[in-house]
């Protein structure tokens, strides 16, 4: 039986394993949840296990912002790496703690 328990939490801040962007946390999905279009767009040497859960990102890298889809065994926790300016934070969050940003009350489930 694999272990779906999500290592990474909402609103935390993390960043890619292998490519240079990072992002805060807004949604987690137990294992993958996206279309088969999008999988197979992934080279097969760098696909990850589908069984595994999946990140939704506000991200960003030196040259924009965007939402990304990522396997938990492509991120890092990256609490040390400041702030994310991502325009989308405050639709979302209400502020950064320091450790976390904080989910808008009203979002919270």
């Amino acid at each position: 039986m694999t272990d779906r328990t999500a290592k990474f939490q909402i609103g935390q801040v993390v960043k890619h394993r292998l490519f240079p962007f990072r992002g805060v946390i807004f949604d987690v999905d137990p294992e993958f949840a996206n279309t088969d279009e999008w999988w197979e767009s992934i080279p097969e040497n760098m696909r990850p296990e589908k069984d595994q859960p999946f990140y939704h990102l506000l991200a960003e890298n030196d040259e924009s912002h965007y939402v990304a889809y990522v396997s938990e065994q492509n991120l890092l926790d990256d609490a040390t790496g400041g702030p994310i300016d991502h325009p989308q934070i405050s639709e979302i969050f209400i502020g950064n703690n320091g450790d976390h940003y904080q989910v808008r009350p009203e979002l919270a489930n």
